[in-house]
């Protein structure tokens, strides 16, 4: 394990109910990569893009070389392949680096997930075989997966993928409720590069605003 190596990990819903929320998600996820930019120790980024179709928009690309993205790279379309978004680069991921040599491989592997919507359209990944998938890298390798949700129920969802109650978050769907997503994650990213313990307390303001708004929010 090469200490103070990070593996950092986006899966970014694109799909067509994420309309209208473009600009807010390309500042929110520009910030979390300044920020990061600034932290101590070397992080290599990979970013999906998903809608009915999968693109590699960054391929484990250390934080420092790696530029922002604009509309040219985001831009909403089609329907929502989640499960096989996540199951494509849980492989990819963990391909790559069984094909590191020991000394150069992350001590931490961290995924993000954000999606307004459920899953519709995925055609390689069933639900049960994702969360087999998650388990085992959770258990084996102490991998972390953070899961963020709009318009549906983000907790059983992320449940059923095998991830954390602690880990995981309902988000109002429009312009605050992104931004304090990017911000939420970034503290998390942090916390976790600095070796820290982290529990529920990054996502406390996330739930605060949709607790407060989150039924006038739902598609």
């Amino acid at each position: 394990m090469k200490s103070n190596l990070t593996e950092l990990v986006f899966i970014l819903d694109r799909s067509g109910s994420m309309a209208g929320l473009e600009t807010d998600t390309i500042g929110g996820f520009n910030s979390v990569l300044d920020k990061q930019k600034k932290e101590e120790g070397d992080a290599l980024v990979t970013t999906v893009l998903f809608d009915h179709d999968y693109e590699l928009l960054h391929d484990r690309i250390n934080i420092k070389n790696l530029e922002g993205i604009s509309a040219k790279e985001y831009y909403v379309r089609g329907t929502t392949a989640l499960l096989d978004a996540m199951g494509r680069t849980i492989n990819y991921i963990g391909n790559a680096i069984s094909d590191t040599a020991k000394e150069d491989r992350p001590d931490k592997v961290v995924f993000v997930i954000i999606t307004d919507g459920m899953e519709n359209s995925s055609q390689e990944f069933s639900k049960d075989k994702v969360k087999a998938m998650i388990e085992k890298q959770k258990k084996e390798y102490s991998w972390e997966f953070v899961f963020l949700g709009a318009n549906m129920d983000a907790i059983k969802t992320a449940a059923d993928f095998g991830i954390d109650e602690d880990r995981a978050s309902n988000f109002c769907a429009d312009s605050q409720g992104i931004n304090l997503n990017y911000t939420a994650i970034c503290n998390f990213v942090s916390e976790m590069r600095m070796g820290k313990k982290v529990g529920s307390g990054w996502k406390s303001e996330i739930e605060k605003d949709y607790g407060k708004r989150g039924k006038k929010h739902q598609k």
